[in-house]
């Protein structure tokens, strides 16, 4: 067995030393689905807990087991409180349900003081209860300490597996911990512990999602040297990095490559095809590979059809947007939140404002609430084709709704009041988003400079970008652009001077 000394290092160098295992008070939580269960489970445990003898520690164990599959981690907790006084000693197996409950919690201090119990007691914990100690330390973000535990279990002779290796790899991708990552599986050579295909792909994944295309291709290359067949979840997640990275054509070459290797493609490395064409514009392709998706039995979903309403609504071709809109229905799937935004968003951009009203009225009729990029939609399609009055007014609707505008709405109002000649509507509106404390980004200042620009009112377009720039929100090119136009158009020659070169300065415009 091995030795359990280091546990007191350990102990000391990653946590402050421990209190005494002081468990928090429950609070019941149940969801109304489960609310029958989780009062017999608990009626149960307490009418176990008047027999005489009491029944086995296993019984007990069944119990806290069926409580924690239902997500009740206090209430395990809290009946843990009453093993002791009654007489019920805990084994090993209700202690780790005990450090699994407090990891769920993010009490992971308490969750080692258990384990400090469990090896006081002589227990000789399994890797699902080490494990759970290493997940519940990289859902902590604290990876470190997870490899600092890691290492320490293993100069003791604990037996880690695959899973324990695979969250150590998935925590240090999420914290861009790449080179611990190869460290991780240099340690692994040599070990009864072999990499398989599933650390492998959490690797790729989290090289692709960081644009780091030539890395992941290489940890491909690497699994293949070393004899681990790739899965369809590899090649998706390739596939992917290609498109993120505009690279259609190498994409699609490893789309025939799963065929060759008679790997089937599933729904999802479909829909990332998809969409990738339809951001490009290829409708043609992206339908032809729709044909390919579903003559191989694989039936599209609302991501699929979301992909396309968008590329359709990027080409023009509206009709063909609402037929795929409108057909969904008809091939089982319900258009979802985003669905009917893309619609909305679409349908505005082509100036059919009210068969985009009618849309948002039909989602309230489906009781789907709209969120905050629906409402935007509205608003900005409402201001740019003159219906300012009814845009203030689904303004005021969402706030009323529970939804808070953000500063992208905001802006979307200050432009159309700007365009609509209301400028002091528009000055009043900004002031009091900065005195109400609103980050407004570089496009709100530069809405309202353009309009005061216009207004003849150069000394306060002036001040205002002085002010943008003290609080940290730099002009850009475009902000530049209008102040220096409309001072040559004013024939305020010397003052257009000088903006541009603050401009060349700031490296915003070659000499």
């Amino acid at each position: 067995m091995p030795s359990f000394s280091f546990l007191r290092t350990f102990r000391v160098s990653l946590f402050p030393p421990y209190p005494p295992i002081a468990i928090p008070t429950a609070t019941l939580h149940s969801q109304p689905h489960s609310h029958h269960h989780h009062h017999h489970a608990v009626a149960s445990f307490n009418l176990m807990l008047l027999m005489r003898p009491p029944p086995p520690t296993f019984h007990f164990n069944n119990i806290l087991s069926s409580l924690v599959n239902n997500k009740h981690y206090p209430t395990v907790i809290s009946l843990f409180k009453q093993f002791e006084p009654n007489g019920i000693t805990p084994d090993l197996c209700t202690l780790s349900i005990l450090i699994n409950c407090f990891c769920h919690q993010a009490h992971i201090t308490l969750a080692f003081s258990v384990f400090a119990n469990i090896l006081k007691r002589g227990f000789h914990p399994n890797a699902i209860t080490l494990n759970t100690l290493i997940k519940g330390l990289c859902f902590r973000g604290e990876i470190k300490k997870a490899l600092y535990f890691h290492d320490q279990l293993v100069a003791q002779g604990f037996q880690l597996d695959q899973v324990s290796y695979g969250t150590l790899i998935n925590g240090l991708c999420k914290t861009g911990e790449t080179k611990a990552v190869a460290r991780l599986l240099r340690k692994l050579e040599g070990h009864s512990v072999k990499p398989d295909v599933v650390m492998y792909n959490t690797i790729i994944n989290s090289l692709c999602k960081n644009k780091l295309l030539g890395d992941a291709c290489d940890v491909y290359s690497e699994m293949i040297v070393k004899g681990i067949s790739p899965d369809v979840v590899t090649y998706t997640t390739l596939i992917h990095g290609f498109c993120i990275m505009g690279h259609l054509k190498e994409a699609f070459s490893l789309l025939n490559e799963m065929k060759l290797k008679n790997i089937n493609p599933n729904v999802c490395t479909f829909n990332i095809l998809i969409d990738a064409l339809s951001k490009e514009g290829k409708m043609k392709e992206a339908k032809i590979l729709l044909a390919v998706m579903m003559k191989a039995c694989i039936k599209p979903d609302v991501f699929t059809y979301n992909s396309l309403i968008d590329g359709y609504f990027l080409v023009d071709e509206v009709k063909h947007a609402k037929y795929v809109f409108y057909s969904m229905a008809q091939r089982g799937v319900t258009p979802d939140v985003q669905c009917y935004t893309n619609m909305i968003n679409g349908l505005c951009k082509t100036k059919m404002v009210d068969e985009a009203m009618s849309l948002f009225e039909e989602m309230k009729h489906k009781n789907m609430i709209p969120d905050i990029v629906t409402y935007n939609s509205l608003i900005d399609g409402l201001c740019k084709n003159h219906h300012l009055e009814r845009a203030i007014a689904l303004c005021k609707r969402m706030k009323e709704q529970g939804i808070q505008p953000d500063v992208y709405s905001y802006t979307i109002l200050l432009d159309g009041l700007c365009k609509s000649g209301r400028l002091e509507d528009a000055k009043e509106i900004f002031q009091r988003l900065l005195a109400k404390g609103y980050h407004l980004n570089v496009h709100a200042y530069t809405v309202l400079i353009n309009r005061l620009c216009k207004a003849g009112f150069f000394d306060e377009a002036l001040d205002l970008k002085s002010k943008m720039e003290d609080k940290g929100c730099m002009p850009d090119a475009v902000t530049f652009d209008i102040i220096i136009r409309a001072l040559f158009e004013k024939d305020e020659n010397d003052k257009a001077e000088k903006i541009l070169r603050e401009m060349i300065a700031r490296g915003l415009l070659k000499e």
